[in-house]
């Protein structure tokens, strides 16, 4: 049974997963080192339940009592009480890792640990706890708030009873679980992530500017958003990573960064969350950069 979930990182991922499982009357433990993560954390779960309260999908009780299910902190050994801990850290396995190390010598025998990691391998990632079998994959999609996906993913010790109960804790959460297989970058940004790459190929080898490239998939293709405003949003960071993992674990030439999009990454022009990506921010309208 979860009552209790904890959750590692406090960016919009972890945010927004704490949002989420608060609402669905799940007590949440939120933790971060930066302090200032995690009062944008909470003032954007404030935002954001305040715009499902206008649109009607949340009551202002409602909105209130998920908010008060709400507890923040700095550290691992918080999370002792927790039935689950969700990692939503940054999209690197060597920090990954370590938090893992750090977390479960405070954890009780039977607590589940899940990553939301949206490329690493689940099954590695495990090894280094003391729990493989209770150790799986939720990624969730961003904005959590708003996006109706998880991907589960089961490492090759995940047990059957681990992979129910979070099986249903998707259902739980209001969100539909997808079952995925442990490879590179798993379903969605196996598929996803390199239609983003050969997009910035595009750009690279001068097929088309930021803004034709986005205009035509937008219109063309009946996309949401271009996938150069795509890959601002997912942060061009989290893009290279994943691309990476994708071509160290499957060894095809195909998966290779774009180098314009290593070059983005190297000047810290990562996308919305600096300001500045394949668009630039300051301005009252985003502007290309290229």
């Amino acid at each position: 049974m979860i009552r209790k979930i904890g959750v590692v990182g406090a960016g919009p991922m972890g945010s927004g997963i704490a949002h989420v499982c608060s609402l669905a009357e799940f007590e949440v433990h939120l933790i971060d080192i930066d302090a200032d993560a995690i009062r944008w954390a909470l003032d954007t779960i404030d935002h954001n339940m305040g715009r499902q309260v206008q649109k009607g999908r949340v009551t202002t009780e409602e909105k209130s009592a998920a908010q008060a299910r709400i507890s923040t902190g700095s550290g691992v050994e918080e999370l002792s009480d927790c039935d689950l801990v969700v990692e939503a850290a940054t999209e690197d396995e060597d920090v990954k890792r370590s938090i893992f190390k750090a977390l479960v010598p405070h954890l009780k025998e039977n607590a589940i640990v899940a990553s939301n990691t949206s490329s690493i391998s689940i099954t590695r990632l495990a090894a280094t706890t003391d729990r493989p079998e209770r150790f799986i994959g939720m990624h969730f999609m961003n904005p959590v708030p708003v996006m109706k996906l998880i991907e589960i993913i089961r490492g090759i010790a995940t047990n059957e009873e681990t992979y129910k109960l979070m099986r249903d804790l998707a259902i739980t959460l209001g969100k539909t679980p997808a079952v995925s297989e442990d490879f590179p970058a798993f379903i969605v940004n196996r598929i996803l992530l390199p239609m983003v790459n050969e997009a910035v190929y595009t750009l690279y080898e001068g097929v088309g500017s930021v803004t034709a490239i986005d205009t035509a998939m937008r219109l063309g293709a009946n996309h949401p958003m271009g996938p150069l405003e795509l890959a601002d949003f997912i942060g061009l960071d989290t893009c290279l990573n994943v691309m990476n993992v994708l071509y160290d674990g499957l060894a095809d030439s195909k998966y290779r960064p774009c180098p314009l999009l290593v070059k983005y990454v190297e000047a810290g022009w990562v996308g919305r969350k600096v300001g500045r990506g394949f668009y630039d921010y300051s301005g009252d309208e985003p502007t290309p950069t290229r």
